[in-house]
């Protein structure tokens, strides 16, 4: 039923090409433990309004008793709206329910809203200088099965929310900055679970400069990107790094660098390696990513 309508979403996705002005894209990161593959399309709904369909499939390479038994499947729908001085990002998502390898768990899905709010401070057309500031403010509910430091598991619902603030600077049209910081909140506490089998991404609350799939609960985030830009050409060479603390796991470094150009007109491609460790060197990832993008 799921592989059904997975490809059902696919099949809209890409039949929205038939709207006067659809952006579609198709993404695969790879990974020694995961490939993810993702397909969208974003419609021009007006000059200030745009909306869209997107849908991930994710595959665990190694199941472990607590992992999962089958692909993990989620779909967004992004709307993206714009007031000149304000941005404003919604992006609803649900994860379906997938089963454990282990019959004592339950079967795990999520749901939850992204919310970004984009601020203009500074638009300076003469000297090519701009400042954007952004809020964000998500929130998700889980369920699957929470493992206690005092040895207890409890299958149960578990909410959560992120905070994110944040700005980026654009210098000359040449070169960009973006920081921000991400803190997590659990309303239905954490201190005393050591690990949460759940399917949720914590990147669907938001986005660090990594390109792992992160289903720990986070304690907080600090996130940097540079890019170097050719407006002429639509091309760019981003650097990206994060560092982030976590309830479930270690603390981890994720160093990232990518490349994105215009292939052709109305093609655009974006490649970028993303390398993951935790601070002590014992869990390193190295990750691949590639995502084509059309204009019709």
């Amino acid at each position: 039923m799921k592989k059904l309508l997975f490809i059902l979403l696919s099949v809209f996705t890409l039949s929205a090409a038939n709207a006067r002005t659809v952006d579609v894209t198709a993404a695969y990161t790879g990974a020694s433990h995961f490939d993810q593959v993702e397909a969208g399309a974003t419609v021009a709904l007006s000059l200030n309004a745009l909306a869209g369909v997107e849908a991930k499939y994710v595959k665990d390479k190694h199941v472990e008793p607590e992992g999962f038994k089958n692909p993990i499947y989620s779909v967004y729908l992004p709307v993206h709206l714009d007031f000149e001085l304000l941005q404003i990002n919604l992006t609803p998502f649900y994860y379906f329910k997938n089963k454990s390898e282990d019959n004592p768990y339950q079967d795990a899905s999520a749901f939850g809203l992204k919310t970004l709010f984009v601020m203009n401070l500074q638009d300076d057309t003469v000297n090519d200088l701009y400042t954007n500031a952004f809020i964000g403010a998500s929130f998700a509910r889980q369920k699957g099965t929470a493992f206690f430091d005092e040895g207890d598991v409890s299958d149960q619902y578990y909410s959560q929310a992120a905070y994110t603030l944040g700005f980026y600077k654009d210098f000359f049209r040449t070169f960009g900055f973006q920081a921000s910081a991400t803190a997590f909140h659990y309303p239905d506490g954490v201190s005393d679970v050591a690990a949460f089998r759940g399917v949720l991404n914590q990147q669907d609350l938001a986005e660090a400069q990594t390109l792992d799939v992160t289903r720990d609960l986070g304690k907080y985030t600090l996130n940097a990107r540079l890019t170097r830009m050719w407006p002429d050409n639509g091309s760019t060479i981003y650097l990206g790094y994060a560092f982030g603390e976590y309830h479930t796991a270690d603390p981890q470094h994720s160093f990232m660098v990518g490349n994105s150009f215009v292939l052709a007109q109305r093609i655009s491609v974006d490649m970028a390696y993303n390398h993951v460790r935790t601070v002590h060197n014992e869990n390193k990832r190295d990750i691949f990513y590639v995502r084509l993008g059309m204009s019709f």
